[in-house]
């Protein structure tokens, strides 16, 4: 009997919005030719289904009912989010394995790998939590 695998989504984050500063010329050539052959390679195989860079700023909205609104994220930090990558891959694995070659991590930039999923398990769970209820 054959198996096949499903494959998963999984959206990679990218962090860090200045990982170029300071680099030299040269550098910044090798990181051009780098990233090019990165993603040429995996569009052809298929597995980039959406990307985008992120403007470097932003609005946060928060409070119980979503009516507060401030600035942010905040460019300088090195958590915030500077673009992102939407791919399809066989498992996790591939998933890391992708996101270890793409050339900004030799720059100080980090990469979050996190899998989609079809249901958000909290609404879920709130679900559920008014199913044992009676509601």
């Amino acid at each position: 009997m054959e198996t096949h695998t499903t494959p998963a989504e999984y959206l990679l984050l990218i962090r860090g919005t200045h990982w170029d500063k300071n680099l030299s010329p040269e550098e910044i050539r090798q990181f051009r030719d780098r990233w090019t052959a990165w993603i040429d390679r995996l569009t052809r195989q298929g597995k980039v289904k959406a990307s985008q860079p992120l403007a470097p700023e932003g609005k946060l909205v928060y409070g119980r009912q979503g009516r507060t609104v401030v600035d942010g994220p905040y460019a300088e930090s090195k958590e915030a989010i500077a673009g992102y990558f939407l791919v399809q891959v066989q498992d996790l694995g591939e998933a890391l394995e992708m996101a270890k070659g793409f050339p900004v991590l030799d720059y100080g930039a980090t990469i979050e790998v996190r899998p989609v999923l079809a249901e958000c398990p909290t609404v879920q769970r709130a679900m559920d939590q008014l199913a044992l209820a009676g509601a």
